[in-house]
């Protein structure tokens, strides 16, 4: 059964803001899904909130992620370079809540593996790819994911590309508009499969 709202708020929502106060930054609703931003400090709290309150019971850890916002020229939930967004679900309720952290290079986000001990991989896979540091989840003397000798943090927006530049139409490099536009066996253009023009079928 979907949470009770209260002054056009979700109950997770109200509980967050009346525990955490101003550590509550914004509440944002995206396409269904509800993303509460936190001061990096308070996500534990929030995090054993959520999970321990019987009204709430968000049991299930579904995933933390990071992103780094360096290059990104839009308006931004948090006014930092790195966020990590946690994904929580209520399999009582059917609810789904989103939790974004701000930080920046420099700046450990407390760990969340003794609230959810699902959390303790995606926060290793978080450090060594973007070199968010997890305090009381730190990657000692070896990488996660990469080998050991890896130098850098890959998913970073600063990260050269590297690879080689291939040469698709005309000499250009990158995919042409007569290319993206040519169908292809099984495309549908105009009602048809486009194996009946390329395939010959």
């Amino acid at each position: 059964m979907p949470f009770p709202v209260v002054d056009n708020r979700r109950l997770d929502v109200v509980r967050l803001q009346e525990e955490l106060g101003t550590s509550v930054l914004a509440v944002k609703e995206n396409r269904g899904d509800t993303y509460v931003m936190v001061q990096r400090d308070a996500i534990v709290d929030a995090l054993a909130l959520l999970r321990d309150d019987p009204e709430l019971n968000y049991e299930y850890f579904a995933e933390c992620l990071g992103v780094d916002y360096l290059t990104w020229p839009h308006a931004r939930d948090l006014d930092t370079r790195f966020e990590v967004i946690y994904n929580l679900y209520s399999v009582e309720h059917g609810e789904r809540l989103f939790l974004k952290v701000g930080t920046n290079e420099g700046e450990p986000i407390p760990t969340a593996k003794h609230i959810y001990l699902g959390a303790e991989y995606p926060e290793k896979e978080i450090a060594d790819l973007f070199g968010i540091v997890f305090e009381g989840n730190e990657l000692v003397g070896e990488r996660f994911m990469l080998p050991d000798d890896w130098v850098g943090f890959p998913l970073r927006k600063d990260v050269g590309l590297g690879g080689e530049d291939v040469v698709f139409h005309e000499g250009t490099t990158g995919p042409a508009v007569e290319d993206l536009m040519m169908p292809h066996a099984g495309e549908s253009f105009e009602g048809r499969t486009g194996s009946e023009d390329v395939g010959g079928r």
